[in-house]
């Protein structure tokens, strides 16, 4: 089959278009049907175009393959980001102490509300990173972000705090059940995250190179 010119492909393109059949298609059907056709001609040109173009179509089906990949990734991210902003962040809507969430935590944990327990007491130590100025005051902040960052003037615990984070996002967004397990370990964390001194506060000063007393 010959190929065809630029302008011959965009009269065929606008005359098809201009077919009553579409006259009611979205503009969404529209794309996803002449992605799925180009596809489709990718396809056919790998199966019955010689090795080059096989080659050529099956680099290009990849591309495009791993375009759509990174474009979903990015939308949950994206999603998951507003969900935690549209939900106060870490802290809901209420503006509380680490002290409050503390309290708030061991009250939860009493009635064996374990999920609501973890989650206020992942929030106990957000706040007094805050209150210590190991952290900034960042609006919307998620628990990964906040792991992240208190894990650099705090290294020796930066893989209990992504954990802690993950937990907090299980029971929060995830709909996992808490446990006095989880609970036990976030209050662990919590504890000693309250006696450790950060390494930039203690730069300089010889013999010393942990996060934690």
């Amino acid at each position: 089959m010959s190929p065809i010119g630029r302008d011959e492909a965009a009269q065929r393109a606008a005359t098809e278009l201009l077919d009553p059949q579409y006259a009611k298609e979205s503009l969404l059907d529209l794309i996803y049907r002449r992605v799925m056709q180009f596809l489709g001609d990718l396809i056919d040109a790998a199966t019955g175009g010689g090795t080059a173009g096989g080659v050529i179509a099956a680099a290009a089906i990849v591309l495009i393959l791993l375009s759509v990949i990174t474009l979903v990734g990015w939308q949950l991210r994206r999603t998951t980001r507003r969900k935690a902003l549209l939900t106060g962040g870490l802290f809901g809507e209420q503006a509380m102490t680490a002290a409050e969430h503390r309290r708030a935590a061991e009250g939860l944990a009493s009635e064996g509300r374990w999920a609501e327990a973890v989650r206020e007491r992942f929030r106990a130590i957000a706040r007094d990173m805050e209150e210590r100025a190991l952290v900034s005051g960042m609006p919307g902040r998620t628990a990964g972000e906040l792991a992240a960052e208190a894990a650099v003037s705090l290294p020796a615990f930066a893989a209990e705090l992504s954990a802690g984070a993950r937990s907090f996002d299980d029971v929060t967004y995830g709909g996992v059940p808490g446990t006095r397990a989880a609970y036990d370990a976030m209050t662990s964390l919590d504890t000693r995250l309250q006696q450790a001194r950060p390494v930039l506060a203690t730069v300089g000063t010889a013999g010393y190179g942990g996060g934690a007393e």
